[in-house]
């Protein structure tokens, strides 16, 4: 089930993470949301934020001392189907289809490894740092021959950079994400490259079925 509501700070260096794909104040992509909703309705609960949000995120800021009353606002924003509508709208064009754009080029057909790329842009960003999915890529190569391996070694590398990321800012609370990495190493290491359900997860943090 997507998050719309979720809203907190994470200490990653990020400010407030909120939604469905983790939009952050101090990156870019919540001001985004926020900017898009209120052109669309004006009176929303996160209006009033607008200003500093736009500083923050040019300023690449993790400050959230004048975002008072922000994850409340943000949960009742959630309410809205029209917000909920503009996450989906923002979470695509940031996100879906620039995964889907590096799928293609890097040669990823299946759908489980469509979903490994679209989960590490979300995190990890398309920027130009060590820790984007563009130095993820680079490491792994195009695929060449058995996808399945391919996505061995991207996951592979993916979870090393989570556990040691040159951002030292993120470090502690990426470590803690290796979860998202370990999930899909379950579903590939049961063959399951198109997602067929019923989908088996187990982690030591998670044991779920998803019919």
């Amino acid at each position: 089930e997507l998050q719309y509501a979720y809203c907190e700070n994470i200490d990653d260096g990020r400010g407030y993470t909120s939604g469905r794909a983790g939009f952050c104040t101090g990156t870019g992509d919540a001001v985004i949301v926020v900017r898009k909703y209120t052109a669309k309705k004006p009176n929303n609960p996160l209006a009033k934020y607008l200003k500093e949000m736009e500083r923050l995120a040019k300023e690449e800021s993790d400050d959230t001392s004048k975002l008072g009353g922000y994850v409340k606002a943000w949960k009742e924003a959630a309410k809205d189907s029209e917000f909920r509508k503009v996450q989906d709208e923002v979470s695509d064009d940031l996100y879906y289809k620039p995964a889907m754009a590096l799928a293609k080029k890097y040669g990823v057909k299946t759908p489980l490894a469509e979903c490994a790329l679209y989960d590490c842009i979300i995190q990890h960003g398309d920027g130009d740092d060590g820790d984007s999915i563009n130095a993820i890529l680079k490491k792994t190569g195009h695929v060449s021959g058995d996808e399945k391996e391919w996505l061995k070694k991207f996951l592979k590398n993916r979870r090393a950079d989570l556990m040691d990321p040159e951002d030292p800012d993120t470090r502690d609370e990426w470590r803690q994400s290796v979860d998202r990495v370990d999930a899909m190493t379950t579903i590939l290491k049961d063959d399951n490259m198109d997602l067929d359900g019923p989908i088996k997860i187990h982690t030591p943090n998670h044991d779920a079925t998803i019919p």
